[in-house]
């Protein structure tokens, strides 16, 4: 099987796992999954979000979180961005890179941004010409790639329009959602195919939920387009507040077992992943779903 060699994995746990949970968890908490997170190899960590609060109470401690982190060297520590008073916030922390957000299809970006797709762009320009000047690096995220909740499934020429203007902006990688986690393989070969014609693969990174139970299998897919960048979140964390019914995240040590046993290096430790998964689960105080933590458990779930 003709696959690249080295995987990226990019936590985003503590950002898109986090912002799901009702009852707030405290910020000591938050520092604590960071830092442990810091030490099992990992080397890009999306730790907050400077969304207004009244969006997402969860991560209303986000200029706290970043100050208290105790920062590994050979970690990126990143931050979603909405917009320049966001961007101020964020600065402010000195995130190390920022992130910007939008969807591939109307009725998702209305209901997460209260926007349409051309209006957001203007904001989201804003952003990456703020971030740019600091010196920052910028990564565009793009939701709703192979379907959306309100309007049903997503053209790839949409995304690739999208994308196109993410680029021309100044971003240095997107990240491409299936924010629903229904879509299956022979949908990404096709995406991809498109998208692959006019970007490089080292300028995509794949964000895949697992509603279906089919993001390790469009995994597979994207590595056999030579795609070696993919989000994930410890435990299977996540989901989407304004996409219902979305599970959560492709699960970090589900995906990293699989990478392993495909002999493709990651650089992160299995065992350190999981035991972060583990430490998450007191602290939220339910079992997650992931497959390495069910057999952390001797193989049972409750």
């Amino acid at each position: 099987m003709d696959v690249p060699k080295r995987v990226q994995l990019k936590e985003v746990g503590p950002r898109d796992g986090l912002q799901n949970e009702n009852a707030f968890i405290p910020t000591a908490e938050k520092v604590k999954l960071i830092d442990c997170l810091s030490e099992t190899g990992l080397d890009y960590i999306e730790v907050t979000s400077f969304v207004h609060p009244k969006w997402i109470p969860q991560l209303a401690d986000a200029v706290d979180v970043l100050k208290a982190i105790k920062r590994n060297p050979n970690v990126t520590y990143a931050a979603l961005v909405p917009n320049v008073k966001g961007l101020e916030r964020a600065l402010e922390s000195n995130v190390d890179e920022v992130s910007i957000f939008m969807s591939a299809s109307e009725g998702h970006n209305h209901a997460n941004i209260n926007k349409s797709i051309d209006e957001t762009f203007p904001i989201l320009k804003e952003v990456v010409d703020g971030a740019l000047a600091a010196g920052k690096t910028v990564r565009g995220y793009i939701s709703t790639v192979i379907a959306c909740p309100y309007d049903g499934y997503t053209e790839p020429a949409q995304v690739l329009r999208i994308a196109d203007k993410l680029f021309e902006m100044g971003v240095s990688e997107i990240s491409l959602g299936d924010t629903i986690g229904i879509g299956v393989p022979t949908q990404v070969d096709i995406l991809l195919k498109e998208l692959l014609r006019y970007f490089k693969t080292d300028q995509l990174s794949m964000h895949f939920h697992d509603t279906r139970g089919t993001a390790l299998a469009n995994t597979v897919v994207s590595l056999m387009h030579g795609i070696s960048k993919f989000d994930s979140a410890i435990g299977g964390l996540g989901g989407c507040p304004y996409a219902k019914g979305a599970s959560g995240n492709v699960a970090t040590e589900d995906l990293l077992y699989m990478l392993q046993e495909m002999r493709i290096d990651t650089g992160v430790q299995l065992d350190r992943i999981t035991d972060a998964a583990l430490s998450v689960e007191e602290v939220i105080g339910r079992k997650l779903s992931s497959k390495q933590v069910m057999i952390a458990h001797g193989g049972k779930q409750s």
